[in-house]
């Protein structure tokens, strides 16, 4: 089982992501950013991969610190799981609608963290969440993660609508990604051998 657990603790933040890429979509969060939690949950059911975070941060500031130490945390705990990527499909991508909102995410498992992200959030704020905090969550994955990620909201109106295309469009590149090809069984995805 392609499993993994990480704990980050620093002044501003505790975390412990647990994760199997080889789940079936289950998910428990405790952050203490209510929107969050619902974001990841799209992740664990799109990507079937059971999640579990617990988070402790310094939330009476905002919670900008606590967002992005959990997208460094589960990219840690995304590259300890699928190990040296032998075997694995390694692109990914996905289309995902929600009413009027429609947003692209396409994924390389490529060793070379990098985010491009476009979406033009149609408010500042949904409930108490600072869309702002998107970026800085995919940005910390990305860079702990190793891997390209190009995420495009294609259209919508409704910024809840806008936020979750990418993050379930994410869950189903991410299941993409990581799943084993069998033709590919105990080979490195790239002709230079080594990601």
């Amino acid at each position: 089982m392609r499993q993994a657990e990480v704990t980050r603790n620093t002044l501003e933040t505790q975390i412990t992501v647990r994760l199997n890429l080889d789940g079936t979509g289950q998910g428990k969060f405790a952050t203490g950013v209510p929107f969050l939690d619902h974001m990841l949950d799209q992740i664990a059911r799109h990507g079937l991969i059971d999640l579990d975070i617990d988070a402790r941060g310094d939330l009476h500031i905002d919670a900008h610190h606590t967002v992005e130490d959990i997208g460094i945390t589960l990219g840690q705990a995304l590259a300890k799981a699928w190990g040296d990527k032998k075997g694995l499909t390694r692109y990914g991508h996905s289309y995902v609608p929600l009413d009027e909102a429609l947003s692209r995410v396409v994924i390389d498992l490529s060793g070379r963290p990098g985010l491009e992200l476009n979406c033009d959030f149609t408010r500042a704020v949904i409930g108490q969440f600072d869309v702002d905090l998107v970026s800085e969550f995919f940005h910390g994955l990305v860079n702990h993660a190793g891997m390209t990620l190009h995420i495009d909201n294609l259209r919508g109106k409704n910024a809840h609508h806008q936020a979750e295309t990418i993050f379930k469009a994410f869950g189903r590149a991410l299941r993409m990604a990581v799943t084993p090809d069998p033709r590919m069984a105990g080979c490195m995805p790239s002709t230079k051998g080594s990601l």
